[in-house]
């Protein structure tokens, strides 16, 4: 077999010798500087191990492979086009249920205990404005999938009270009691888009969203700010998941894909829902 590694994706000595021993590796300790670069890293590849880039912009061009992936978020690719040209992919769902879940709650606390504008400021309080406490508080959390299900596990550590939006669910009840609404949903057609104007004016006032999802979900403009731009709004980069705990995780989960795609038990395999032979 031969594997291709099409970019730097953090594996110590220990994972390369794993990988080595599947077929012959090529390794890249860069990113590629175009889609172009990318697709051509793949040639002649039986097995792919990337990251997004290159990937999301050219796997339509690609024939005949296996794709192991160390992340999760797999909405952009249609499974029409990977039945079609005989591509196979694998995703590590749930390698960064740790990281995610952490970065989810530590966001609910600076918002419910206005942080931000407490840490490094040492004036005197001359007024009493006490912050929100979590203990007692509704979250209602749509998506009750690895990230979802933690994240509702430690808040009722917290003494909150957690609700779940599914499938099928009525989000506008759901959410229209809820003191906190935290947005954990897969990308896909159904969900594509259901975050916009009509859900977040059915929020109670005074309500904190937080969101670790694609923006095809949730409407930005629906909150009538820019997200970087609002006082109230807290937006940091596409950070949520970067531990090493979920590094780890997801090269041994990308590891462990290839070893049973090659035993010819294909495991973590990304949906072909709705693919037409």
């Amino acid at each position: 077999m031969k594997i291709v590694v099409t970019q730097d994706l953090g594996l110590n000595q220990s994972e390369k010798a794993q990988l080595n021993q599947l077929g012959t590796v090529t390794y890249y300790d860069n990113l590629a500087s175009t889609p172009e670069q990318w697709l051509e890293r793949c040639t002649d590849a039986n097995i792919i191990c990337t990251g997004k880039f290159g990937l999301k912009q050219k796997y339509q061009e690609l024939r005949n492979v296996f794709i192991s992936l160390p992340f999760v978020d797999t909405g952009f690719l249609d499974p029409k086009t990977l039945k079609a040209n005989h591509v196979t992919v694998s995703s590590c769902l749930g390698c960064n249920k740790d990281a995610v879940s952490e970065w989810i709650v530590a966001m609910s606390l600076n918002l419910f205990r206005d942080l931000p504008s407490k840490i490094n400021n040492l004036k005197p309080i001359t007024k009493r404005q006490p912050s929100i406490g979590l203990s007692g508080k509704t979250a209602t959390i749509l998506g009750p999938g690895a990230v979802g299900s933690r994240v509702g596990k430690i808040l009722k550590v917290l003494d909150m009270k957690v609700n779940y939006f599914d499938r099928g669910d009525n989000l506008s009840a759901s959410v229209k009691n809820a003191d906190l609404i935290i947005d954990t949903l897969a990308t896909n057609s159904e969900t594509t888009g259901l975050l916009g104007p009509k859900f977040f004016s059915s929020l109670k006032t005074g309500s904190f969203f937080v969101t670790v999802t694609s923006s095809a979900i949730w409407n930005a403009d629906a909150l009538y700010q820019k997200l970087a731009q609002h006082p109230k709004i807290l937006a940091t980069p596409h950070i949520a998941y970067n531990t090493d705990t979920t590094d780890r995780t997801a090269n041994q989960m990308m590891i462990k894909n290839i070893a049973s795609h090659l035993d010819g038990k294909t495991i973590n395999q990304v949906s072909q829902k709705g693919a037409k032979s």
